[in-house]
C-alpha cells in the first residue's frame, strides 16, 4: 500500500487573494469619479460577499470591477453564487454572493463516475467535501488530472497532496 501515488481533489478560493480583490475594488470604487458622492462598499462576512450601492447600475458597475480584480488575482469565478438584488435601507441595493468552499456530494459522484470511466488503473474515493484519488503509476494519475481539467463542472478543482 505504501507504494501507491495519489492526490486530492479539492475546490478552494484562496481567502486572503480574495481580500486582496475587494481591498483593490474598493480602493479604486473610492477614487473613480462615476463613483463620487456614492455610498458604495463591498464586504466580507464570513462565506459570502456583500456588495451595497445606490442603485442596480451602480452596483453592477461595482461587481465589475470586483470580477476583474477577481480574475487579474487568479480566483476563479466558478466558486460564486450569485444572490438576487434586494432594497436595503436608506434606498439603497444589496446583493448577497456566497462563496461556495469545497465539492459537494453530487458533483463528487459525477468526478468519481468520470474517474471509473476512463478506464486507468485507478481509485477514487470520496472524503467529506474533497476526492482523493490513489494508484500505482503516476502517468495514470496525472492522465485523471487532465481529464478533470478539461471536464466542463461546475466548480473550480485544484490538485493537492501529490505523492
Amino acid at each position: 500500500m505504501a507504494s501507491d501515488n495519489s492526490f486530492d481533489v479539492v475546490s478552494k478560493i484562496d481567502m486572503p487573494e480574495l481580500n486582496n480583490a475587494m481591498n483593490q475594488a474598493s480602493r479604486e470604487i473610492e477614487t473613480r469619479f462615476d463613483f463620487k458622492g456614492s455610498k458604495s462598499e463591498i464586504t466580507l462576512d464570513k462565506e459570502e460577499i456583500i456588495i451595497l450601492s445606490d442603485d442596480e447600475f451602480k452596483l453592477q458597475n461595482v461587481l465589475d470591477i470586483l470580477i476583474g480584480k477577481m480574475a487579474k488575482r487568479g480566483i476563479s469565478l466558478k466558486n460564486l453564487d450569485y444572490g438576487k438584488v434586494e432594497p436595503a435601507s436608506g434606498a439603497m441595493v444589496r446583493q448577497r454572493i456566497k462563496i461556495r468552499q469545497g465539492i459537494d456530494q453530487e458533483i463528487a459522484k459525477k468526478i468519481n463516475i468520470m474517474v471509473r470511466d476512463s478506464k486507468k488503473k485507478v481509485t477514487s474515493q470520496i472524503q467529506g467535501d474533497q476526492i482523493r484519488v490513489s494508484g500505482k503509476s503516476r502517468d495514470d494519475l496525472q492522465a485523471i488530472m487532465q481529464l478533470l481539467k478539461q471536464a466542463d463542472l461546475p466548480v473550480e478543482l485544484q490538485f493537492v497532496n501529490f505523492r
